[in-house]
């Protein structure tokens, strides 16, 4: 299974250093807020007999993100993404079926190298970035409805079925911006792009 994660952090607070004037070298900024992640899962038909073709599909979730940025330059920054444990359901989908079989929690820290096009200037602060990411799968369980629709179909209870996640190593690419809202605050919005695969 395939997923491409998309992590919004939106009407977040940006504090650290003088946010109203330009950054510098050296400054910390620690931006706190919202995030969401929306995968686009993509995964290879799951046949069962008797059943139409099936796909899983994973819900979004949305955590508290604590992200530290390290100016190196006046123009270059270090990020990293983290976050309080994601959760997601996981469904099996086809014609006129929608079945649970499962959730995972997660953790996807991400460390990006940022760009900020406006050194030296004041104000307003867009940024795009590059980096790596590993995900990190736990807590993976199946739910009942699955086990009641494997023992319908092969005629007997399975007595327990598993669910394991591979954890990821991937690319990510992101865009954002800071607002100053005075001399140590800024709203923040930007959007992640994470490539994870798991089986």
């Amino acid at each position: 299974m395939k997923k491409a994660l998309s992590i919004a952090l939106a009407a977040a607070l940006a504090g650290g250093g003088m946010m109203a004037q330009a950054y510098e070298k050296g400054d910390f900024i620690l931006r706190v807020g919202a995030t969401t992640v929306d995968p686009d899962s993509d995964s290879s038909n799951i046949n069962l007999p008797g059943v139409p073709p099936l796909h899983t599909h994973v819900d979004d979730d949305t955590q508290l993100g604590i992200i530290p940025v390290y100016m190196i330059t006046e123009s270059v920054g270090l990020e990293l993404l983290a976050a309080t444990p994601f959760e997601h359901d996981i469904t099996l989908r086809g014609q006129g079926v929608n079945l649970n079989a499962g959730s995972t929690k997660h953790l996807p820290p991400t460390l990006s190298l940022q760009w900020y096009p406006r050194a030296g200037e004041n104000g307003w602060q867009p940024y795009i970035g590059m980096g790596v990411n590993y995900t990190i799968f736990f807590d993976e369980k199946t739910d009942q409805q699955l086990n009641d629709t494997l023992a319908a179909i092969i005629g007997s209870d399975p007595k327990s079925t598993d669910l394991n996640l591979d954890n990821s190593f991937g690319l990510s690419a992101q865009a954002g911006m800071d607002i100053p809202l005075g001399k140590h605050w800024a709203i923040n919005a930007a959007v992640w792009y994470i490539d994870i695969s798991s089986n």
